[in-house]
């Protein structure tokens, strides 16, 4: 399975993407190519120090919406991607690689969705809501992508404690480390092994022994 990674940031999920991969955690997975949203992203050296395939798709560059979409497109296409993976990108993709991805695209939000999540949301914004509003356990949340913000199939979560003493920058360094790191390889992996399955735009997760369905998680 080929999965593509965008990024556009320091690209630490990117890394234990890579590093789940490097030590055969993800199953028949590739990373076929690395696509990052700005040119200064320290992702790219990371993609680059595996050897992997990189390009930069700029919407300051490209502000024609249709037109990034259809680089976006033509990009998937030649690293044949089977699943793109949203490993911190901050850029919308746009309704053509929405529907030509169905059900294959998946992102880590920083949060337990449906909370702190939706336009706006990204970065520290979800930790600094989740302290102001006193919740005691936030996390992370994997999901598939469709034409609404965070609004897709939820894949996997994970919860960590939010303590007294927590800031935002502490909460979003446990979240990152304890969350994200661990469940979207994980959840990488599921999809390779044909253990996830959408219906009713929810997702229901397969036994290993079983990925035809007959016993399920």
């Amino acid at each position: 399975m080929n999965i593509a990674v965008l990024v556009s940031g320091g690209g630490t999920n990117l890394q234990a993407i890579m590093d789940a991969n490097r030590n055969n955690q993800l199953g028949n997975v590739c990373i076929s190519i690395v696509i990052s949203s700005k040119p200064d992203a320290y992702a790219i050296k990371r993609a680059e120090i595996e050897n992997i395939p990189v390009l930069v798709l700029s919407k300051k560059e490209i502000s024609d919406p249709r037109e990034y979409d259809r680089r976006m497109l033509s990009a998937l296409d030649r690293a044949q991607t089977d699943i793109v993976v949203l490993a911190g990108f901050l850029s919308l993709l746009g309704p053509d690689v929405v529907s030509r991805y169905e059900n294959r695209i998946i992102n880590i939000h920083p949060s337990l969705i449906p909370a702190f999540c939706g336009p706006g949301m990204y970065g520290i914004r979800p930790h600094q809501a989740a302290i102001d509003r006193g919740v005691k356990v936030s996390g992370a949340t994997v999901h598939f992508v469709n034409r609404n913000y965070d609004d897709g199939p939820i894949i996997l979560q994970k919860a960590v404690c939010v303590f007294n003493e927590d800031t935002p920058e502490s909460l979003q360094l446990r979240v990152m480390t304890e969350c994200e790191q661990v469940i979207l390889p994980k959840a990488i992996r599921l999809i390779a092994e044909n253990r996830v399955i959408v219906e009713n735009n929810k997702v229901i997760l397969l036994a290993e022994e079983d990925a035809a369905g007959k016993e399920r998680l």
